[in-house]
């Protein structure tokens, strides 16, 4: 049997900044299913989309502050230290590499990253190095553009959580996590109209925020 505790996540974003709606979703995900460990991990934004508010130093700093107090979550700076944009695929190979085969290893993703999720570079190949668990958006659909997608979809789903403890990676399992309607984007835009924003992330971050000027230029 498979030490229970092994199970290890990674998540990734953008994180403009970082909020409870990136955040409590994954703390209720890490109860429900025996998560000790997630690897919170910002992403270094490729060129030719548009860019962050926040400089690499300024996003990395603000999930910093977010976690200092939350044993759960441990930051991971690799994409921003490289030059590069970096795919996903690349990341978790490199990941498991590091882990060695039998580690159990998990990415998590919201409900609409699934639904792109082949769109995604290499993404057949995520599966062979990571489970998948995905944070469900109550009232979203859930099936696949295409019918060769939502097989797949179907060929790789549990609805066991134990099955992401005791196999290193391939499976895909769909987390049944609370929706904060929270975004980025609408805190850089109360920001930016003076509107208060205590409710939507951590009292750090936003101290911090407003000492660097951040996101409230009009």
């Amino acid at each position: 049997m498979a030490d229970m505790t092994s199970l290890q996540a990674m998540y990734g974003g953008t994180f403009d900044p970082v909020h409870y709606g990136h955040l409590k979703p994954v703390e209720i995900l890490a109860n429900q299913i025996g998560l000790t460990k997630v690897i919170i991990m910002p992403n270094n934004v490729p060129p030719h989309r548009p860019q962050p508010e926040a400089s690499s130093a300024q996003r990395k700093r603000m999930l910093e502050l977010a976690i200092a107090d939350k044993p759960l979550f441990v930051l991971d700076e690799r994409e921003l230290k490289r030059n590069a944009p970096s795919w996903t695929a690349q990341t978790l190979a490199e990941w498991r590499e590091e882990q060695g085969p039998d580690a159990p290893l998990a990415f998590i993703i919201g409900q609409d990253s699934l639904l792109n999720f082949p769109t995604w570079h290499q993404y057949e190949t995520i599966l062979d190095n990571a489970h998948l668990i995905v944070c469900r958006r109550p009232g979203y659909p859930l099936a696949m553009k295409e019918e060769q997608h939502q097989l797949w979809l179907e060929q790789h789903l549990t609805f066991n959580a134990e099955n992401l403890h005791t196999q290193p990676a391939g499976k895909i399992y769909l987390a049944e996590t609370p929706w904060f309607d929270i975004s980025a984007t609408l805190i850089r835009e109360r920001l930016q109209r003076g509107e208060p924003c205590e409710a939507l992330l951590p009292e750090a971050v936003l101290t911090y925020i407003h000492q660097q000027g951040l996101y409230q230029h009009g």
